[in-house]
């Protein structure tokens, strides 16, 4: 896979989980988030929202930067990110997780493997 186009993929997965946790905290969260949740555990929630927003904006505007030593950086923050969401997810599967988590922990360590081999041709010395 080309490194502009799954940059773009995980930019658009990543807003799109950040403006759900931003504003439908209780939606994205079915199944672990209560309906009663109290309005520290929605800001809290709310705060990650932010944190994808920027990991997304900064994928978007990594797609189309040349090689270099920061597009690597971002390259490998992926990596770990999704490796360690996925990672994450499925040891909250065996600890009693919903089981969408299921759904989770695929897309992440699937993004997470085509980082790796898409790093793997396109990282630079």
């Amino acid at each position: 896979m080309k490194l502009k186009l799954l940059l773009s993929i995980s930019a658009i997965y990543m807003a799109l989980l950040g403006l759900g946790f931003i504003f439908a905290p209780q939606a994205i969260g079915i199944g672990a988030v209560p309906a009663d949740a109290s309005a520290a555990l929605i800001a809290y929630l709310r705060v990650f929202g932010s944190t994808f927003i920027a990991i997304a904006l900064m994928n978007w505007m990594a797609r189309n930067a040349e090689p270099s030593t920061a597009l690597n950086a971002i390259v490998l923050a992926n990596i770990v990110g999704f490796g360690s969401a996925g990672l994450l997810d499925v040891w909250g599967l065996f600890s009693g997780a919903r089981q969408l988590a299921i759904v989770f922990a695929a897309i992440h360590l699937i993004i997470a493997i085509a980082f790796f081999l898409t790093e793997r041709t396109t990282m630079t010395q």
